[in-house]
């Protein structure tokens, strides 16, 4: 962002862009990457086994390389929607910095490499999950639907719930209860974070056409729904010490963040804002729920560390 692409000249005298590498890097949505390398590396550390430090290494730039190839795919297929949206017509593609075939085989290249690689430092389960999580984002999500359902957020949530549990199989070659809840409350984590965010952000989706649940329920059902969900998430991220699968320091931090989350959900359900710039009870669910996912896979690590001491 903020660079100028160079320009080459063809034999035809067409002028092309010549990408940088922070083109490249902007494919792989680092900022999303981020979450995901957490997530992955919390599942690793608290799965039953060891793995070396450089296999567990390898194993988690293989998931995150795997997130970026995911967001080059989406880029790839979304270019001209994004060049509809204030907030992604600077991306590379649409802002016209780099060709899609360069962009789209970038993708392949990654998810293949990443994919491979993973097996044969782990396991094939474990790499079997991060091809089908590369698959569910880029196409059961991109292609499916995100243009056609305002559920898209809600079934899409899943692509963002496989790095747990590619973390954990990379070291135990399989799947159990405590991954699956894991993906679990990533799953019921991800409607009240992107509707929080899709509220104030709606007329950036209405310009793109995107089928989001402000723009075809309205706000009232929005914020209705994000209340159902917060719920759902405090229920499930309980869940792993009621089964007795964590501690007492994962329990309780679970519960207080969980209920933390649910009181600004209900200032949500009781606002009647419209306007972005009144949305302060949205906007600040939107930036707890980022910090609560980072706080309860962290307590979640410290819990097993303790257990295991």
């Amino acid at each position: 962002m903020g660079h100028i692409a160079q320009l080459e000249e063809t034999p035809a005298g067409i002028a092309l862009p010549v990408a940088e590498w922070r083109d490249f890097w902007a494919l792989l949505k680092p900022r999303v990457m981020t979450l995901v390398v957490f997530t992955a590396a919390c599942g690793l550390i608290v799965a039953p086994g060891t793995l070396s430090p450089f296999l567990s290494f390898v194993a988690i730039l293989c998931i995150a390389v795997g997130a970026g190839a995911s967001g080059a795919f989406n880029q790839w297929l979304e270019a001209d929607t994004d060049g509809l949206m204030k907030r992604t017509a600077n991306r590379p593609l649409p802002a016209g910095r780099l060709r899609r075939e360069d962009a789209l085989g970038f993708a392949i290249i990654l998810s293949a490499a990443s994919v491979m690689t993973l097996w044969l430092a782990t396991n094939w389960v474990a790499a079997g999950i991060l091809a089908l999580g590369i698959f569910f984002y880029a196409v059961i999500y991109t292609i499916w639907l995100k243009p056609n359902t305002p559920q898209n957020i809600v079934i899409g949530g899943a692509a963002g719930a496989f790095p747990p549990v590619i973390g954990w199989a990379a070291v135990t070659g399989d799947v159990t209860a405590l991954p699956l809840l894991l993906f679990a409350i990533i799953f019921a984590w991800t409607p009240p974070h992107f509707w929080a965010l899709a509220m104030f952000i709606r007329r950036d989706y209405a310009n793109a056409q995107m089928p989001m649940l402000p723009l075809t329920h309205g706000l009232a059902e929005t914020r209705k729904q994000i209340l159902i969900y917060s719920v759902v998430l405090l229920a499930v991220s309980v869940a792993p010490f009621a089964l007795g699968l964590t501690g007492m320091l994962y329990g309780m931090s679970a519960a207080i963040l969980g209920s933390i989350f649910l009181v600004l959900a209900i200032q949500v359900a009781r606002a009647t804002a419209e306007e972005p710039a009144e949305m302060l009870a949205e906007k600040r669910l939107f930036k707890f729920s980022i910090l609560y996912l980072f706080l309860l896979f962290a307590l979640l690590v410290a819990d097993a560390l303790v257990l295991r001491a």
